[in-house]
């Protein structure tokens, strides 16, 4: 009984001492929260760059020059010296007419005109002789005058003679018909044999010159008038000839290899669309280009110098869908700034207002942070490694 009687207190003092441990163990995890530090953000140094400004317009192409071939002259055709869809040269041979008519009245027309200039020799001798006559008194005026009035009708039946034969000649060089350009043939509307009528309304065939190729698109008035604003303010140059350098994407995306130039811009603004039309011109060497293909050309506007470029990802919107870019001040604490985009350059934007050189642009980590907080900056290439 007795040693129970010791053995109880005992207990009853390690009880205590373990119940003391525990209550201050306790105590000291609940002493007070945690300070938590700055969020840790990745951010994007804007600075100023140097970016070439391109816009891409819609547009179709055209050929360069078209002739409708037409005869000047009637008659039968008798031959047909192209391949339809084949490419000729300027003056080759495309028609012959049958010539014999014209050949015959051409030949005609040499013959009176010869007999004409053969009867001028015996009138201006006679004219002469009576001329010399009259100052002697020898014969009377009106021989003389009747004389000299038949040199003149000889040397004016002479100059009748001479144009018929030009106009026989040139209708004679109208039976065969040539090409005017240089060009692809099309499909030709009249075979051998045919009678064809001068200048009539149907062309016998249709050639288009496509190396060089006409590319025509438009553009917006407004987009106009912007690009001259930003011209004259001074945050675009024109770098050489400005708008001479175009490229061109084919319809099905893929880029054209040759450059081309502007060849002009029209004066006059579409009432329907409030677009004008801008003509450019291509080399077409392997006929890649053909009339009426859809295309896209990139013009390039001009130089922005002190471009400020900032990732898209770092760019969001408000309710009423402005944009706006948090930035990490100097003091380390999170600004909130509202901006305002020309355009996307790739997977990056171009801010006009909002941004300045040096500005350290929040692009990760935007969804900790909030206007005001304190940050800890780090680049993002950093963050993301």
């Amino acid at each position: 009984m007795k040693a129970n009687r010791r053995i109880v207190p005992a207990l009853s003092l390690c009880l205590a001492a373990t119940a003391a441990t525990l209550t201050l163990a306790c105590g000291k995890g609940r002493s007070g929260p945690s300070q938590q530090g700055p969020v840790e953000v990745g951010t994007v140094t804007v600075n100023p760059e140097k970016v070439v400004l391109t816009t891409e317009l819609p547009g179709r192409t055209s050929p360069y020059l078209v002739a409708e071939v037409r005869p000047q002259v009637n008659g039968l055709i008798r031959e047909r010296a192209f391949e339809e869809g084949s490419n000729v040269k300027a003056g080759a041979l495309l028609y012959q007419i049958d010539p014999a008519p014209y050949q015959a009245a051409y030949e005609q027309a040499k013959a009176t005109l010869a007999m004409a200039e053969a009867n001028v020799p015996a009138a201006r001798l006679r004219a002469e002789r009576l001329k010399g006559l009259v100052e002697i008194r020898a014969t009377g005026r009106q021989n003389y005058d009747d004389a000299l009035a038949a040199l003149q009708q000889a040397e004016a039946s002479v100059a009748a003679a001479r144009a018929a034969e030009a106009s026989a000649r040139i209708n004679l060089s109208y039976t065969p018909i040539r090409a005017p350009i240089p060009g692809r043939t099309g499909k030709s509307s009249v075979t051998v044999g045919a009678l064809v009528t001068g200048y009539q309304p149907v062309p016998l065939v249709v050639i288009q010159q496509l190396d060089p190729i006409y590319v025509d698109v438009t553009q917006s008035s407004a987009e106009i008038l912007r690009l001259r604003q930003s011209l004259a303010s001074g945050r675009l140059k024109r770098s050489g000839d400005g708008w001479s350098r175009v490229k061109l994407l084919l319809e099905d995306g893929t880029p054209y290899p040759l450059a081309g130039k502007l060849k002009f811009r029209d004066v006059t603004v579409d009432p329907t669309t409030g677009s004008v039309t801008l003509r450019m011109v291509f080399p077409n060497p392997d006929n890649v280009l053909l009339p009426g293909m859809f295309v896209r050309a990139i013009v390039e506007e001009g130089v922005n110098e002190e471009a400020i470029l900032v990732p898209q990802q770092g760019v969001t919107r408000d309710q009423k869908g402005d944009p706006y870019a948090l930035v990490a001040g100097k003091d380390g604490k999170v600004e909130q700034r509202m901006l305002t985009l020309d355009r996307a350059l790739g997977d990056r934007w171009l801010v006009t207002k909002g941004l300045a050189a040096e500005d350290r642009v929040i692009v990760d980590g935007l969804q900790r942070v909030r206007p005001g907080a304190e940050v800890k900056a780090v680049p993002f290439a950093a963050a993301a490694k």
